[in-house]
């Protein structure tokens, strides 16, 4: 089943993160609590674990973006 999944609020006064790295690239298979992406905030870099086992389908915002907290980052396939 395809989801996307939202940038998450990893502190009170974040509203915005910037992508630093994508470690799973579209048409990669990762697994649960794997890392996906890092974020960077004004106060620290933090890494964003799968949900579950999946395939990345797309990564919506690129290495650099800028992105608001709740906003779509990618679409994965659950598997």
């Amino acid at each position: 089943m395809k989801v996307s999944l939202k940038l998450p609020r990893l502190g009170m006064n974040m509203d915005e993160g910037v992508i630093a790295q994508w470690h799973i690239k579209a048409g990669e298979a990762f697994k649960k609590d794997q890392v996906l992406y890092t974020v960077e905030t004004e106060k620290a870099a933090s890494d964003v674990e799968a949900p579950c086992d999946g395939v990345m389908i797309e990564v919506l915002h690129g290495e650099g973006a800028a992105v608001p907290v709740g906003e779509h980052v990618c679409v994965i396939d659950r598997v």
